[in-house]
């Protein structure tokens, strides 16, 4: 036990250890080390952040850079076509300017034609003009057919209308003189002349015949020398006294009016007035041996024949017919001969 004691006392009299400066050192390490730590780990994240921004950059700039390049290349090509279409608008001004050019040449020449000759549409309804003009008289001067002149004289004044040089006004007044004179030229229609005579032939087949008795008895010859002669031979005078109607018997007077009808319709047809009227006073003459004067029918057949022969199938003959087309012709050779006179005087009409 007393060796126990003094061991005791001497690890009582010894110094102790500095553990609060142990301590401070060891708190110092561990923040030491938990700034490294913070640090690295501050570092760690930085770097993926940075990473994947760098790569997003990277994306974006390789975008932009593939966009600017079809800019670019779009607008190679609309510069491209900007100088193509540069070059056609150059060409096309250059072809209006020539075209400006050449319409005004055609205006110089068209106003020198129209200075110096008539146009060609005007020349076709000169033509156009005459040819009526000249069918119209032809057809009043043939066939007395008043009508179909006026309607020709007609067309050939709205010709004459659509022409533009006015020299040519004149001969429309000359037309409308000559179609007043068609006008008061008094004619009756032909066309129901041969209708009236067509019905009559028809109702000649109905009328009562004339009594055989009206012809006249013809005397026996006193000899007998005459009585045989007479049955091969007979002569008789036609006078005053004994018509035709004394010489036919009912029947045949019938169809010589027939065939007197006839021929009245054909005069009739072709406007002949002296034939007309030679036919109907024949007709007339047989009328009145082959049917019974009697009879109403027969009455009023005559009284219609009559009618039919005072009328005038052909009027006078116009004088002012034809000044139309005569100073038509006139004005037409007029202006021929001062286009020639034209042409010869020009420079080039000389050589």
């Amino acid at each position: 036990m007393d060796d126990t004691a003094p061991m005791t006392d001497q690890l009582a009299d010894q110094p102790a250890p500095d553990s609060p400066r142990k301590l401070r050192v060891l708190v110092r390490l561990g923040a030491l080390l938990l700034v490294i730590a913070a640090g690295f780990l501050i570092w760690w994240l930085t770097r993926e952040a940075g990473s994947d921004e760098a790569n997003t950059l990277r994306t974006q700039v390789d975008a932009l850079t593939h966009e600017v390049a079809q800019l670019r290349s779009t607008t190679g090509s609309v510069r491209a076509r900007l100088d193509d279409g540069e070059k056609v608008d150059k060409s096309m001004r250059e072809q209006l300017l020539g075209l400006d050019q050449r319409a005004k040449l055609v205006e110089d020449s068209v106003a020198n034609l129209a200075d110096k000759r008539l146009s060609g549409h005007d020349a076709l309804l000169l033509d156009e003009a005459e040819l009526l003009l000249t069918l119209g008289g032809a057809r009043y001067a043939l066939f007395h057919d008043a009508a179909a002149a006026k309607t020709a004289y007609g067309q050939a004044d709205v010709t004459l209308s659509e022409i533009e040089d006015a020299t040519f006004a004149t001969v429309r007044q000359s037309i409308a003189a000559e179609i007043t004179a068609l006008n008061e030229a008094q004619t009756s229609d032909g066309a129901t002349a041969i209708l009236k005579l067509a019905q009559l032939r028809e109702q000649a087949l109905q009328w009562p015949a004339a009594a055989s008795a009206l012809a006249a008895p013809v005397r026996e010859p006193e000899s007998r020398l005459a009585r045989l002669l007479g049955a091969f031979v007979q002569i008789h005078h036609d006078d005053a006294a004994q018509t035709r109607a004394t010489l036919h018997a009912p029947h045949l007077a019938r169809e010589l009016f027939l065939v007197d009808l006839r021929e009245a319709e054909v005069a009739a047809l072709a406007r002949d007035d002296s034939r007309y009227h030679a036919a109907l006073q024949s007709a007339r003459v047989e009328f009145g041996a082959a049917f019974d004067a009697q009879a109403a029918t027969v009455s009023a057949a005559a009284t219609e024949l009559d009618a039919l022969n005072k009328a005038a199938l052909a009027p006078p003959p116009l004088a002012l017919l034809g000044a139309a087309l005569r100073e038509l012709r006139n004005l037409r050779a007029t202006h021929a001969l001062r286009e020639s006179r034209s042409v010869g005087g020009s420079p080039g009409g000389g050589k």
